[in-house]
């Protein structure tokens, strides 16, 4: 049985298809506008937190009438708060369903099958509301985060949101064992999966309900590794976490298994690198995801990119040196060093001519490539000369050098050189009016 067969709604239910495959471009974030404060049944909410419970009789009802009495008082917009029960066998159901006929703006809903990431899923994809939260039963995380956790996604500033135990400011309260095992295992997120966020598994998150319905479907793990499933492929697909950080008090009763969730967490990653690495992932669809990103926008006398082109162009440099070095090594072997020079030279300068095209200009397609290649060998001949002129001043002076002294003197030359060779290639090879042009929405770049 399915999770979505499995669903059943208390009172107050309402949903939406949460197909989730479509992963084109994501609208242009917006400000949400203000709604009634009061929670209203029949209307839709601006956030939706759910609270994933198993077996939790004890906590579930003194939780839930915390949490709605906080946002009653204070959250400024319509809201709901969804008990999303993971198959427990407890009374767990019983109180769920008896706050949902009590409070306004509660509901319940039932899944057969346990896993705080099968429920989230569950209940994320099926929720009309355009921001969605969760937070932990226990309430560990002080209520007062909240509305700064969802500020910025319902402005449009932001795509996700978490709670930080680990941030400089956050005030924390837990036993040292607890601190070391979540220190250690978002340093194992840091070094092996690149991740920049700092707390994973902080029980206190919000998301765009346009950005989850593009991120689920690609999220595998339906348990406590969910969370940083989530962050990783967000962040690897240029979306923008805001983190908040929290006071937090840890639950001396948790039934949290520590070993076997960091086991699973472990197998978690391994497979999601794995993914990464092999490009099984499509994050390239949504690495331009709106429409009102200003990187898109061609602003007349404003130059861009000049860091990341100096470092493609230094990346390429190194790589055509090293390639031109190898080539210059081989033809020697049957030629005199001038030879030898202007023929390593002239293969290195095309291939050094197409990468930075490519790679460090970021010019696509067929149009034009003639005529840069020719322009190309223009600033080829150039450092020939600084090269071979370096390399007659060496016999001049020496009558017979060492293959390593000219090896010495070629290095010095292109380096000489390779600051002049950027200055043409971005001012008259590849110039900023060639580079820059307004995107469409059906731009066939956008779906690289």
């Amino acid at each position: 049985m399915t999770t979505t067969d499995s669903l059943r709604s208390g009172p107050g239910t309402t949903g939406r298809s949460g197909g989730g495959g479509d992963h084109g471009r994501l609208p242009g974030r917006e400000h949400l506008p203000a709604r009634q404060t009061a929670p209203d049944p029949s209307g839709v909410p601006v956030l939706d937190v759910v609270v994933p419970v198993y077996n939790e009789e004890k906590d579930l009802r003194p939780c839930v009438l915390r949490l709605h009495g906080h946002l009653s008082r204070t959250f400024p917009y319509a809201f709901r708060i969804t008990v999303a029960d993971n198959a427990s066998t407890d009374a767990t159901p019983a109180v769920a369903a008896a706050l949902a006929a009590e409070l306004r703006g509660v509901r319940y809903v039932r899944l057969e099958e346990k896993g705080r990431g099968r429920a989230l899923r569950t209940v994320w994809s099926a929720s009309d509301a355009p921001v969605l939260a969760y937070m932990d039963v226990d309430l560990s995380t002080d209520l007062n985060a909240l509305l700064p956790l969802v500020a910025p996604l319902i402005s449009g500033h932001s795509d996700l949101a978490i709670g930080s135990r680990l941030a400089r400011s956050a005030r924390v309260v837990r036993g040292s064992k607890r601190e070391f095992i979540s220190r250690a295992y978002n340093l194992i997120l840091r070094s092996s999966l690149a991740a920049g966020f700092s707390d994973a598994q902080c029980g206190f998150k919000a998301i765009r309900s346009e950005v989850a319905e593009r991120l689920l479907p690609m999220v595998e793990d339906s348990g406590w590794f969910f969370d940083s499933e989530l962050l990783v492929l967000a962040e690897r697909a240029g979306l923008r976490i805001h983190e908040v950080p929290v006071d937090w008090i840890d639950d001396p009763d948790s039934t949290v298994h520590i070993v076997r969730t960091a086991t699973e967490d472990l197998k978690g990653v391994w497979r999601v690198g794995r993914a990464l690495a092999v490009g099984a992932l499509p994050l390239d669809r949504l690495a331009r995801p709106f429409g009102d990103d200003p990187r898109d926008r061609a602003l007349n006398g404003v130059e861009r990119g000049l860091a990341r082109q100096l470092i493609g162009f230094c990346v390429v440099g190194v790589l055509s040196t090293l390639f031109y070095l190898a080539l210059y090594s081989l033809f020697r072997l049957g030629v005199g060093p001038q030879l030898a020079n202007s023929g390593a030279l002239l293969v290195s300068a095309v291939a050094n001519t197409a990468a930075n095209r490519r790679l460090t200009f970021g010019v696509r397609g067929r149009s034009g490539a003639v005529r840069h290649q020719a322009q190309g060998l223009v600033v080829f001949a150039i450092g020939l000369a600084l090269t071979s002129g370096s390399l007659a001043a060496l016999g001049a002076a020496s009558g017979s050098p060492s293959h390593s002294a000219e090896l010495a003197v070629l290095i010095t030359a292109n380096l000489a050189a390779t600051v002049l060779r950027f200055l043409l290639l971005r001012a008259w090879v590849f110039p900023a009016r060639a580079r820059t042009r307004p995107r469409t929405s059906d731009d066939p770049e956008d779906l690289r």
